[in-house]
């Protein structure tokens, strides 16, 4: 069966994508967030999940700590960080940076490292 989840169900605002979505609800094994950071800093702080993560990045550049890596990424990239592993990101500016993440699972499950 389709699903088609309207943008009032996922989203926080609605002039920005920015939100997140369990798709384990469903019926896919996977999770969305949609992030939107206006300011440069910001951005979650050190976690790591027990599945692999897909960071589209939409616009801006940001940089994000992978384990013992600090990798710089600008739009039009695509990150792909191994389950288990260590990461936060923040914008390093001028302007917006906006990443579009599949998490490869059906709910998220998030361990908080600081």
């Amino acid at each position: 069966m389709a699903h088609i989840i309207e943008r009032d169900i996922w989203a926080k605002a609605p002039d920005h994508w920015q939100g997140e979505l369990e798709c384990g609800a469903y019926g896919s094994n996977s999770c969305l967030i949609f992030n939107y950071l206006p300011g440069i800093g910001g951005g979650p702080r050190l976690h790591q999940h027990p599945y692999s993560e897909i960071f589209i990045i939409r616009a801006g550049t940001g940089l994000f700590t992978v384990g013992d890596q600090e990798i710089e990424t600008t739009a039009g990239q695509i990150l792909i960080v191994p389950p288990n592993t260590p990461r936060k990101f923040t914008n390093l500016g001028p302007g917006p940076l906006e990443t579009a993440d599949i998490h490869e699972n059906g709910s998220f499950v998030t361990e908080w490292l600081e």
